[in-house]
């Protein structure tokens, strides 16, 4: 068991949303209060474990089979919320992703490698599948968005630097700790933080990727319980990134202070800002090219 644990799985940074009991209908609900009365819950790690171990065989499980009964929880203020993996929904919407993305000239998997390592017979039976699942599904959607080698700046929106959480591995832990870095807040200050960051971004710049992608997470943000946590949760980036360079990284800080830098109409700091987090974004995408 020790040897699995050292096993850290990088590269992956979570938004994650956690909802109270009371906003899942039954029998769910039901399910999920008898799973957080449990003493241990499997960890991000696992979910990537388990999902690699699927890749394996020949040809590669690249959706599961049934969808996964496992979540995150946590405490907030007494109320007893969750975040359910729901792993084959994400598998189906990452795979999609991936496939639309083949010709991109930066994408980290070219077409060949792609093909190899995910033949298009298993790709396209993957996405049949997904269409027949959505004709009776129409309205689901993940608890968890995942970013690879990076965490996207929308994201950042979201949160203020006093909801940063930084944590070291504690001296004598087995080497398979790693570094915390996470960010939590309410649910209602997540959607007040994203509206006041799209106004000043409508207002002062011309309509983009940063617009268009805030109006997107406002989108799924509003699918939730006004009473759920958000989370951001540098997951494996916190093993990958360099110890100083972690502790370093103010980036909510930093968006909150470009943006108020563009509503007081000063540009030239809201630049500064805005160069300290492309140079910590770019260092940090230069590690997967790492050897």
């Amino acid at each position: 068991m020790a040897e699995k644990a050292s096993v850290i799985v990088p590269y992956a940074a979570y938004l994650r949303v956690y909802e109270p009991l009371a906003a899942f209908p039954e029998p769910e609900r039901s399910h999920w209060i008898a799973y957080a009365k449990r003493e241990r819950f499997p960890t991000a790690q696992d979910e990537v474990r388990r999902a690699l171990a699927d890749l394996l065989p020949v040809p590669p499980v690249v959706v599961p089979v049934r969808e996964s009964a496992e979540a995150f929880v946590a405490e907030v203020d007494g109320v007893t919320c969750v975040c359910p993996w729901r792993t084959r929904l994400r598998s189906w919407q990452s795979l999609a992703a991936l496939t639309q993305a083949a010709g991109d000239r930066e994408l980290a998997l070219p077409q060949p490698v792609l093909d190899a390592a995910l033949p298009p017979v298993v790709r396209r039976q993957a996405a049949a599948d997904y269409e027949r699942w959505r004709e009776h599904n129409p309205d689901a959607r993940p608890w968890i968005r995942t970013a690879l080698w990076h965490v996207p700046v929308r994201w950042f929106v979201l949160f203020v630097d006093e909801e940063r959480e930084f944590a070291k591995p504690e001296t004598g832990e087995e080497s398979g700790q790693q570094f915390v870095l996470r960010y939590r807040t309410p649910m209602v200050q997540a959607r007040r933080r994203l509206a006041r960051g799209l106004k000043v971004l409508r207002e002062e710049l011309e309509e983009g990727p940063l617009v268009d992608g805030l109006v997107d997470v406002g989108r799924w943000l509003e699918e939730f319980h006004p009473r759920s946590l958000v989370e951001l949760d540098y997951g494996g980036l916190a093993h990958a990134i360099p110890e100083e360079q972690l502790a370093g990284d103010h980036s909510a800080a930093d968006v909150a202070e470009g943006l108020a830098a563009l509503r007081e109409g000063d540009g030239e700091r809201a630049g500064e800002a805005y160069e300290r987090l492309t140079e910590r974004w770019r260092t940090v995408r230069e590690l997967q090219f790492a050897s």
